[in-house]
């Protein structure tokens, strides 16, 4: 979900992108002989969203009037809507390498290096790698190249307590957070790979929620507790998938991880994106909570669950 400022004028509706903290003052321009047009800057809402059916299948082929906007459970009228299948991606990949993972780590690897194989597009896609257990290291910065993603994944090694909360917090504070806001739009996506364990972090889990929502990142969890019996940390990372618009998965084997990163990847390519004027026209950098229902029965949609107003 993407924060925009918009331009009205009497009569016509141009969109110019921004970020969520910006605000701007009226203002009016007026040529000799001509009417005065005057221009009002408003917060233009843009929400990237999957959908899925009961079998949790993705239904790709849906139109505007298949859907319910609210915002803070008021409704919101839908201005542009469309399929998103080959916007730019940032991808981040954070790797969880604590010793409570050290069996897994290969596994994960080459998973993850098979996963930017596939999804990164060179010249229109980056990803950056993150390896975490204590605290965040950043093995390879933003790059479409594919050897130097794979060269700083294999660099990793496992050792140390679980720091999740700090690694999620680094990554959208310096390398998901764009001021000025990218034109085009660009989709921005945390791929978290960890046990959800965290014993070590300075930060919160609402606050590392909170930086990736104000980076407008979708965080997409995969588990490594391959135990099949439910733990905490699964439940950590449920929540924060789920709060920005992304999924969890629960792989039971080393072989799963594969397949549960090709979906990803199908469904990053099968995304709608819609935006509205908020009725509120408040700069007082509050969180608004978005729902977007589907009229269909039976159908879910997977979105963020808010965003932060522009502050004054």
């Amino acid at each position: 979900m993407k924060k925009f400022l918009g331009t009205i004028l009497i009569g016509c509706f141009l969109a110019a992108p921004a970020t969520a903290q910006n605000t701007e003052n009226l203002n009016s321009t007026q040529k000799p002989g001509q009417a005065p047009q005057i221009r009002v800057r408003v917060n233009l809402v843009n929400v990237l969203f999957t959908v899925v059916n009961k079998k949790k299948q993705l239904m790709p082929n849906l139109s505007k009037d298949d859907f319910e906007v609210l915002e803070d459970k008021k409704p919101q009228k839908i201005l542009f809507f469309n399929r998103e299948t080959n916007l730019p991606l940032r991808i981040g990949v954070l790797i969880d390498t604590s010793n409570s993972i050290r069996e897994r780590l290969h596994f994960e690897q080459q998973a993850a290096i098979d996963f930017l194989d596939d999804v990164v597009r060179p010249d229109e896609d980056m990803a950056f790698v993150v390896g975490f257990d204590v605290e965040p290291v950043m093995v390879q910065n933003y790059t479409d190249n594919l050897d130097k993603l794979s060269t700083g994944i294999q660099s990793l090694q496992a050792g140390g307590g679980t720091g999740l909360y700090d690694a999620l917090y680094y990554a959208c504070k310096e390398k998901m957070i764009y001021i000025p806001a990218p034109q085009p739009y660009l989709r921005r996506v945390l791929i978290i790979v960890s046990d959800g364990q965290d014993n070590f972090s300075e930060h919160s889990r609402e606050e590392a929620l909170a930086m990736a929502q104000k980076a407008e990142a979708i965080i997409y969890a995969i588990s490594t507790n391959w135990t099949g019996i439910p733990t905490r940390g699964d439940k950590v990372l449920e929540y924060l998938a789920s709060q920005t618009g992304g999924r969890s998965f629960f792989p039971m084997h080393a072989s799963d991880l594969a397949d549960d990163f090709q979906r990803i990847s199908h469904e990053l390519r099968s995304q709608y994106s819609l935006a509205y004027v908020s009725s509120n026209s408040a700069h007082d950098g509050t969180f608004r909570k978005i729902t977007i229902k589907p009229r269909e029965k039976g159908l879910k949609v997977l979105a963020k669950t808010g965003y932060f107003a522009p502050a004054q």
